[in-house]
């Protein structure tokens, strides 16, 4: 009697090594939730416990999904669980095996045409689960997933803007100084980024970096600061810019406050001297042994003995206080002079500086102009008007890489046309998946845009669209086909820029472009587009 392990490697020789691409899904049974009835056990997966997508039937009699009898088979040949758990394994026909297994279209038949509704709250879509496959499954707006950072459950409509502008766990950076942080931590970052942009209360001057905002307030001519003649009274406190106007019209005051602390000195000093004297009559009256003529003679010579020097003090700093003057008067005239030339120099700067924004002003219009050109040089370059695009997306392990660490989740290609006054159309492509396919699958999306004819087209749009990734050994294309939900919003007359995105988030497994891929070579992909223009 031949073993188990012979009995498997006998059936892996017979294996053939894949499905055709008609029967071929990326994707498990249908929840059984989304049946209107209750669902009969024949059409079950014997796999995934769900209602049979594309359902394949195993030599022994048991129906798969055609997904997981292809996983299950993926090493080859292998016996059936659920006949040993029904205690009907046969070693001759109880071997699940792709080669000798078939497509159950009349099992298929009759579970299309189970009544089903959708699961999601809100949604009250309704029809037979062909329809609700082909057309509803993974588009409905009402559909909620899990945010993978804030945890929060989500419609799939709104998920772009809940990524970038209402999940409180997204990641940032800083506009100033480039440095990543968390959005909950913008208010703490903003108050010691070096880089932020704060405005002088005084000169109104916005977008200083804190970095150089006390120098700036130290050189602000509109920044008050206290006069240099504070020290001897001057409580005046004026703009930096406003310095030597005051100093110049308060000449007056400043030469009265010095001459009252001159005076002040010179009193200090008289008083000193007289001090002095009497110190100098005491001790020679106190001594015992002098007679009162000596001592008062005494005192007499020490009295103008300290005279003379006070005296000679006071000459000085007077003569001080006439050199200063003459030095006032110099320094005002010389002010004054450097003032006229300062505002002839004014003049001239004023008049340059409106010249040079007259001359910004015509480069800015000059640019816009010139990044229009480009613009509509670039749609011309690659714009085709028979609904037929061919998108070449190079140095594609660069852009994965970038969709991977979040840099560019999405690119989107040239706009194409159904004709030269048809609908305006591009592509949404997300290389490391969204969605139901992040991490897994290439997601891609159709994505109707503002035309300048729309308002001679009919909407909303309705036209079948086909998807391609091409084998670039023209062998076996990718391809997904859909026609538009014409009561959704993608697919009515735009009123922004463009419309919501409608596709596959599950294109593409991503493992088919691993290794030695077919579809990848080069580093190039090349996706093709197909609009229907039946009707048009």
């Amino acid at each position: 009697m031949m073993s188990t392990a012979g009995t498997v490697g006998k059936w892996k020789a017979m294996a053939r090594p894949s499905l055709p691409s008609s029967l071929d899904s990326t994707l498990p049974g249908i929840s059984r939730e989304v049946l209107s009835v209750s669902m009969e056990p024949k059409y079950q997966c014997q796999q995934c416990k769900e209602i049979l997508r594309k359902p394949f039937q195993a030599q022994c009699g048991h129906r798969f999904c055609v997904f997981c009898f292809k996983q299950l088979t993926s090493s080859g040949p292998i016996p059936c669980k659920t006949c040993r758990a029904e205690g009907i394994f046969e070693e001759a026909t109880s071997m699940l095996n792709i080669a000798v297994a078939f497509p159950d279209n009349a099992a298929r038949k009759e579970i299309d045409s189970l009544p089903a509704k959708c699961q999601n709250d809100g949604c009250n879509w309704s029809g037979t689960l062909k329809e609700y496959e082909g057309q509803h499954e993974g588009r409905c707006d009402f559909e909620r997933v899990k945010c993978e950072a804030c945890q929060a459950l989500i419609l799939v409509s709104e998920k772009d803007r809940h990524n970038e502008r209402e999940c409180e766990a997204r990641t940032l950076n800083c506009k100033y100084c480039k440095v990543t942080f968390n959005f909950k931590e913008i208010k703490a970052h903003d108050e010691i980024c070096q880089k932020f942009p704060m405005q002088c209360k005084d000169c109104g001057k916005k977008k200083i970096p804190r970095e150089k905002f006390q120098e700036h307030i130290k050189s602000c001519a509109k920044s008050k600061s206290a006069c240099q003649f504070s020290e001897i009274g001057c409580r005046a406190v004026v703009d930096n810019g406003k310095q030597q106007e005051h100093e110049q019209t308060s000449m007056t005051e400043h030469l009265r406050l010095m001459l009252a602390v001159l005076s002040s000195v010179r009193l200090l000093a008289e008083g000193a001297g007289e001090l002095q004297e009497d110190s100098g009559l005491g001790l020679y009256r106190g001594l015992e042994d002098a007679s009162p003529a000596g001592a008062h003679a005494a005192g007499h010579n020490a009295g103008r003995g300290g005279g003379p020097g006070v005296q000679q003090k006071v000459t000085a700093l007077e003569n001080i206080v006439c050199v200063l003057n003459r030095e006032v008067e110099r320094s005002a005239l010389t002010l004054e002079a450097l003032s006229r030339q300062h505002r002839l120099d004014q003049e001239k700067i004023d008049n340059l500086s409106n010249k040079v924004r007259q001359l910004e002003r015509t480069l800015t219009m000059r640019d816009l102009q010139l990044a229009e050109s480009e613009q509509s040089l670039r749609e011309l370059q690659f714009c085709t008007y028979d609904g037929v695009f061919i998108w070449k997306i190079a140095d594609f392990s660069r852009r994965r890489q970038d969709a991977v660490g979040g840099r560019a989740p999405a690119m989107f290609s040239p706009a194409f046309y159904s004709s030269k006054y048809g609908y305006k159309m591009c592509l949404r492509l997300y290389l490391n998946g969204d969605g139901t396919g992040r991490g897994t699958h290439l997601s891609l999306f159709f994505v109707v845009m503002r035309g300048k004819y729309d308002a001679l087209l009919k909407w909303p749009f309705s036209q079948k669209v086909t998807l391609m990734l091409l084998d670039q050994n023209n062998r076996e294309h990718i391809i997904d086909a859909f026609r538009p939900d014409v009561s959704s919003t993608s697919f009515q007359r735009p009123i922004s820029e463009m419309n919501i995105a409608s596709g596959c988030p599950l294109f593409c497994p991503l493992a088919k472009l691993a290794g030695k891929s077919s579809y990848l070579r080069d580093d190039t992909i090349f996706i093709k587009a197909i609009v229907d223009l039946t009707g048009l």
